[in-house]
């Protein structure tokens, strides 16, 4: 049953992913949380990550704005990997919330129209990268504020994704060595798993991009905020110590 749900859920996080620029992490981690503890989960993920994120990144190249890999995707990097290194320190369920209420701020403000009216320059673009790369590091889930800070850039569908994906891989080549290290025993034990959910990935990502093409820019801003927002809700309820959210 769990393959099942795994080999489901890497098919439909691939193709989201490809659609909105974001979403493998997001929907991979608490599967695999379901047979390893979070921490394992997330090095886990991000394996299959690199996969789709890798092809992904190939597949849509000619879109990739060179501009906001520059300045966003290397401070993503940055923050990435010092978010890594950070993990084994600062964890708990305070600092889910935070990344949790700012994901459900951006959700929020993009459906209402307000992420219309911001446009980020060259200076917010450095800031906004290394924050969503630091929290990505940090709680293993960096897609979606990476996404909620792209909105506030004036950058076609096809861009947006293509920009994200870069963004993203930049963050993946540089928090993968401190998983490995940190992990590479355990992940051994999981080898199965990773392996399963990197091909639904794959299949899921070469799907997805079709789809794509036919969003209109109005419309794909509105999907993206809400996913960004049930992501944010997600998280709230994750980090939730009542025993009702267990």
């Amino acid at each position: 049953m769990f393959f099942a749900l795994l080999a489901v859920a890497s098919i439909v996080a691939g193709a989201i992913a490809s659609v909105a620029g974001f979403g493998i992490g997001t929907m991979l981690t608490p599967v695999f949380a379901l047979q390893v503890d979070m921490q394992l989960a997330v090095a886990a993920v991000a394996i299959p990550h690199l996969v789709a994120t890798s092809l992904r990144l190939w597949m849509m190249r000619a879109h990739v704005d060179g501009r906001l890999v520059r300045t966003f995707g290397v401070m993503s990097a940055a923050g990435g990997l010092a978010g890594a290194l950070l993990q084994q320190r600062l964890r708990g369920p305070g600092l889910v919330m935070v990344f949790g209420g700012l994901l459900v701020f951006a959700g929020v403000t993009g459906l209402t129209g307000v992420m219309e009216r911001v446009r980020l320059g060259r200076t917010a673009a450095w800031i906004a990268g290394l924050l969503s790369g630091i929290f990505g590091g940090l709680v293993g889930n960096q897609g979606g504020i990476r996404s909620a800070a792209l909105l506030g850039f004036d950058v076609r569908p096809a861009a947006f994704v293509a920009s994200a994906t870069a963004a993203a891989l930049m963050v993946d080549l540089a928090r993968m060595p401190v998983y490995l290290v940190l992990e590479s025993d355990r992940l051994a034990s999981v080898a199965g798993s990773i392996a399963l959910a990197s091909v639904g990935g794959v299949a899921g990502t070469i799907g997805g991009e079709r789809v794509l093409r036919r969003i209109p820019p109005p419309i794909f801003k509105k999907l993206v905020s809400a996913l960004v927002l049930g992501v944010g809700i997600y998280m709230l309820f994750r980090a939730d110590p009542s025993p009702t959210a267990q």
